[in-house]
């Protein structure tokens, strides 16, 4: 793979931060669009087993994918750009709307409904691609379904796990793959420095986990709850609010309306959604508070999420060319599909879809980015404009 300076990195995922809407999923298939299909930065195989560490690790998907990608760009300042460019857009906007927005009149409200609509498109295209190029016989294919039978059914971020580990497991007994050919990733952390980021992940966890709590200092014992946050999101975003909620709202920090307001809020910008963080360390009765406590906050639901990302990719790197590794891997891409085709349907079309004409305008956006190949920020604007019309 050839290298970028963590300048591009940054201002690549800059774009993204800035016309990325959708949640995690849709990420996904934003960089697909961006990386595999317009840069050729990395293959589809090796997206797709980006994608599958990421469904290992707790934390946010997307933001970790985006993490390793820049990473395996620029080094580790190449991850660190990577997550500023993509964070940092909706970080700004939430701390803004911390110091005051409250208010969406209803074009806004039929806005955010087309941008929904641009996801069922962005999703789909994902899903439709990944599936033609990674599950090319029977048994991938009836893999990837069961997969998503057993997650529409079963939507628990434990079974998502279970879903992914017995993917490999059949792809291990059952597939007989060659090492793949073509482009070859190596990663630029070495196993030792791995393994130190690995101890400083269990002592952050320890720390915020058992000693933070019991301390006296009120931002402290915020941002270790940020921390343990970071560290114990598993299943996409959704699962911050709870995770979240007695953090802020249980020790008193704000209350119950001005938590929901920006969880509201935070659904109608790009980025990640865990940049709803930056409003919560903004608007929280501890000091600093303002834009240096969104950005303390910030800092510290991420942390995890670096940690993570640098100490496993050395031994995916590893394990990627060994054949026994690559059986286990395309069982797990196959699943992968699966888990995507699942989340298509939800949360994503059953948030979106409420009659025909939504029908109507998601295909419109479909037949626009996979058929004519519109550049996606055209088709959010117009989405957009349209729901704002029609919604």
């Amino acid at each position: 793979m050839h290298s970028s300076s963590p300048l591009t990195v940054f201002l690549v995922f800059l774009r993204l931060g800035l016309t990325s809407f959708g949640g995690p999923v849709a990420h996904l298939g934003y960089f697909r669009s961006e990386f595999v299909e317009r840069r050729r930065w990395l293959d589809e195989a090796t997206f797709a087993d980006l994608i599958a560490l990421s469904q290992f690790l707790p934390g946010p998907a997307s933001s970790q994918v985006g993490i390793a990608i820049g990473t395996m760009r620029a080094g580790l300042l190449g991850g660190l750009a990577a997550w500023l460019g993509f964070t940092l857009p909706s970080a700004l906007l939430m701390i803004g709307f911390a110091y005051g927005v409250s208010v969406i009149g209803d074009p806004a409200s039929g806005c955010l409904h087309g941008l929904k609509l641009v996801v069922v498109a962005v999703v789909a295209q994902a899903v439709w691609q990944m599936g033609q190029r990674l599950c090319p016989d029977r048994l991938r294919v009836s893999m990837a379904i069961l997969a998503a039978l057993v997650l529409l059914i079963w939507s628990d971020a434990l079974v998502q796990l279970v879903v992914i580990g017995l993917g490999g497991l059949v792809g291990w007994r059952l597939l007989r793959l060659p090492v793949p050919g073509g482009l070859v990733v190596a990663s630029p952390i070495r196993p030792r420095t791995g393994f130190a980021f690995a101890v400083m992940f269990v002592i952050l966890l320890v720390g915020a986990g058992l000693l933070a709590p019991l301390s006296d200092n009120a931002t402290l014992r915020f941002l270790a709850g940020m921390v343990r946050t970071g560290s114990l999101v598993f299943g996409g975003g959704h699962v911050v609010l709870p995770l979240l909620a007695p953090v802020v709202v249980g020790t008193g920090l704000m209350s119950a309306e001005t938590f929901i307001a920006g969880y509201g809020a935070a659904q109608a910008v790009p980025g990640p959604l865990l940049s709803f963080s930056a409003y919560l360390g903004a608007v929280a009765a501890v000091s600093p508070g303002g834009w240096l406590g969104g950005m303390l906050a910030l800092i510290a639901i991420f942390i995890p999420s670096f940690l993570l990302i640098w100490a496993a990719l050395p031994f995916w790197a590893a394990l990627r060319v060994q054949p026994v590794a690559q059986s286990v891997l395309a069982g797990v891409n196959a699943a992968v599909v699966g888990i995507l085709l699942a989340a298509l349907y939800q949360p994503v079309i059953t948030s979106a879809i409420r009659g025909p004409t939504d029908v109507a305008l998601a295909l419109g956006a479909f037949a626009a980015l996979h058929v004519w190949r519109l550049p996606p920020l055209v088709v959010v604007v117009a989405c957009a404009a349209i729901g704002a019309i029609v919604c």
